[in-house]
């Protein structure tokens, strides 16, 4: 049976509404348009990506600059989207980006990295390039592991069958080494693929005792149905898109420790937080949600089986791209509503000297002109593959 579809028999454990207590909530930056990732440096500045293309330095004196711009890719969910500082930053001052680029017809992701120079980013290098791209399905998260090596997730660039072809890195969670070698335990040998079977993973965080788990856009669309996933990913495993969508009882695939069904929450950055600052959140991982539009809060145990799944801030701010936790363990959130999106700061007690700052070079939303570039693209590409068969 080429797609194993089974529907789950276990019941899903429910997602509700927690009592959190009252948090403070300070808008940090308004005005942007779907910034995609926010890191923090080790002298209190701040760095985030915009999907349009720029990359802004927030430095510690709070000053706001653009410090490096990409042309804007023509994708709808691709562009300017994952950023991670070296392990070392401090003294190398590396900084990684995820990137979707237009080359000929075909959408290509490249991870690059440069030196940060002041408020400009210098010495740039390809460190990883050859992921398939498309105007849907790019992936675009990358983090350091406890290991010290870069995870990539990579979507199924609308190709599924990519997902399961362990010769393209198409649908995966990369690893490579900072200087984009592959590490010698890697499960594949020569390659960079650390999982497979994925269709548009967006968020990987790591517990305090190293368990690495995800964030997966299920089918909801193309298949009429939702199944977005949490899942921990283990090394070499094959997690069943497009052959499984959902739970399987096949041993060859991992199941998620949870999915939403026939509903959708669009489950995208996420981070765990571990720190008392705010308790009700301690040793949680806290998920973005775009099309559920809130911050889920997903307790797993040890042993890597799902506790429970609670909402936070639903309705509140739109939808919610990534959570971060900066240097001082308080809460970071990027909204991701194509429109005045906001990075919002969240503690439990109000915070001095609060300055917000409004972009002013962040006022077009260009997602009309996307979905145009992408439609013509994806014809482009048909083409080609009709004209290659007829020759």
């Amino acid at each position: 049976m080429r797609f194993l579809v089974i529907v789950f028999l276990i019941a899903l454990f429910p997602i509700t509404v927690p009592a959190f207590g009252d948090l403070n909530v300070d808008i940090l930056v308004d005005g942007l348009n779907n910034p995609w990732e926010i890191v923090f440096g080790p002298d209190g500045e701040i760095y985030f990506t915009e999907r349009d293309g720029r990359i802004w330095k927030i430095g510690e004196s709070g000053e706001v600059k653009v410090i490096q711009t990409f042309p804007k890719s023509g994708s709808i969910e691709g562009g300017t989207l994952g950023l991670a500082l070296h392990p070392e930053f401090e003294k190398n001052k590396k900084i990684y980006v995820y990137q979707t680029n237009l080359e000929l017809e075909f959408f290509q992701n490249k991870v690059f990295s440069f030196r940060v120079d002041n408020d400009a980013l210098t010495e740039k290098q390809i460190i990883i390039e050859d992921i398939p791209g498309a105007p849907w399905h790019d992936g675009g998260r990358i983090k350091f592991g406890p290991d010290g090596k870069l995870y990539i997730t990579t979507g199924d660039a609308i190709n599924p069958g990519w997902s399961q072809d362990l010769s393209s890195l198409a649908g995966k969670i990369l690893r490579i080494n900072p200087d984009g070698t592959i590490p010698d335990d890697n499960p594949f040998d020569s390659s960079p693929v650390f999982s497979y079977g994925h269709r548009n993973p967006q968020g990987l965080a790591w517990s305090q005792d190293g368990m690495l788990v995800s964030s997966e856009h299920g089918p909801s669309g193309e298949m009429g149905y939702g199944h977005d996933e949490i899942n921990v990913i283990l090394k070499g495993k094959n997690y069943g898109w497009p052959k499984v969508v959902g739970n399987s009882f096949d041993d060859d695939f991992v199941n998620p420790i949870t999915h939403s069904g026939q509903t959708t929450w669009a489950p995208s950055g996420m981070v765990f937080y571990n720190s008392d600052k705010i308790p009700s959140l301690n040793e949680k991982f806290l998920v973005g949600a775009l099309k559920g539009q809130h911050l889920m809060v997903v307790d797993v145990a040890k042993d890597g089986s799902l506790i429970g799944v609670e909402k936070m801030f639903e309705g509140e701010f739109g939808r919610i791209r990534t959570a971060q936790i900066g240097p001082d363990d308080t809460l970071y959130l990027l909204t991701a509503n194509g429109d005045n999106d906001k990075i919002i700061r969240i503690s439990e007690t109000p915070l001095e000297d609060v300055k917000k700052f409004t972009s002013k070079e962040s006022v077009d939303d260009f997602t009309t002109l996307y979905a145009v570039i992408g439609i013509v693209g994806i014809g482009i590409i048909v083409g080609s593959v009709i004209l290659k068969r007829k020759s």
